[in-house]
């Protein structure tokens, strides 16, 4: 569902009314909806969709006997669509159906806000004797992409193994972060880096230097390779250049504006060294409009600290601040097209 689940679930035990959560482990050939579709279903109502259809029948049915039996506190459910439901599809789905009550509130309610917030987080399930323990934990902007559902470990598929005591389930609630560059792994690079973990962004963080491979998070490129990532961002992006030379800093500025990407590109630097690159990026050949896209000083301008720790800060909370403004201006636009 695309709507925040975890409050559809917190707004029925609201109202003193059990509820059951639906999620949808994985797929096997045409399916209604994706791994990781969730719907919350009560004994008079549901809320979201697992699809429709005759699989959403009697799933639905399901849960709510489970929720009339108050013996089962979940079920692991295969579903053959064809030859089972009757449902063109054809393919294979595998479900999760959980009992909630007030004893899950707290995860729900965290879930909750940090889907409010656009938070990406992981929900996990651990398979105890007779019980579910349920946590939230946060997918940090250094880790990589990886499957929306997965068990002990390993992407959970619609044969495979099910779960077995002491087992983990881990979905991954990832909401949209945007790639943030950063190029530079000094000691204000290292700073940020250490700020933006647990924010929403996907950070890709670079350097030149050999030494700086030692560092955990950072590739280590060659200029021209570094220059190459800054030309190929895409208009989502955001970047921030701080690198251990001034030339390097130049040259990849000149790769990042002629790219056309970022939708936020920042230099670490003075009013200075600002008024020298803006004279140097005129003389060769950038328009005053592609000026503009260019931040220098980067960070909050009331915070004046030279501390890489102060630095850190203002920028994640200058890019926190842009970031929910351009959400806003999405929101606004697609309202104002409906």
């Amino acid at each position: 569902m695309t709507s925040n689940w975890a409050r559809a679930a917190l707004a029925r035990l609201d109202a003193r009314d059990e509820a059951a959560l639906v999620t949808v482990l994985a797929t096997e050939g045409s399916a209604p909806r994706e791994a990781g579709t969730k719907m919350v279903v009560w004994r008079a109502g549901q809320a979201g969709t697992i699809g429709g259809g005759n699989l959403e029948y009697r799933v639905a049915d399901q849960a709510r006997r489970m929720l009339d039996g108050g013996q089962a506190h979940f079920a692991i459910q295969d579903y053959p669509l064809g030859p089972l439901l009757a449902q063109c599809c054809g393919g294979r789905v595998r479900l999760f159906l959980e009992r909630l009550n007030d004893n899950s509130r707290d995860w729900l309610t965290d879930a909750a806000k940090r889907m409010d917030a656009a938070q990406p987080f992981e929900v996990r399930t651990r398979f105890e004797p007779g019980l579910l323990t349920k946590t939230i934990a946060p997918i940090l902007s250094t880790e990589a992409d990886g499957p929306l559902v997965s068990l002990a470990g390993a992407p959970a598929t619609a044969r495979g193994a099910r779960p077995e005591l002491g087992d983990v389930l881990v979905e991954r609630a990832d909401a949209p972060r945007p790639p943030l560059l950063l190029f530079g792994a000094g000691h204000v690079g290292q700073a940020i880096a250490r700020a933006f973990e647990p924010l929403p962004f996907r950070l890709s963080w670079y350097d030149s230097r050999p030494e700086t491979a030692e560092i955990g998070g950072v590739t280590v490129l060659e200029p021209a390779e570094l220059a190459a990532k800054a030309m190929g961002a895409g208009a989502d992006a955001y970047g921030l250049v701080l690198t251990h030379d001034h030339a390097l800093d130049y040259a990849l500025v000149s790769a990042g504006l002629a790219g056309g990407g970022f939708s936020y590109f920042g230099v670490i630097g003075s009013k200075t060294k600002r008024a020298r690159f803006m004279k140097r990026l005129r003389d060769d050949g950038f328009s005053e409009a592609v000026l503009t896209r260019l931040t220098c000083p980067i960070g909050l301008p009331h915070l004046k600290s030279k501390a890489p720790e102060v630095i850190a800060v203002s920028v994640a909370a200058d890019l926190l601040m842009r970031q929910e403004a351009a959400r806003i201006r999405n929101d606004e636009m697609s309202s104002a097209s409906v």
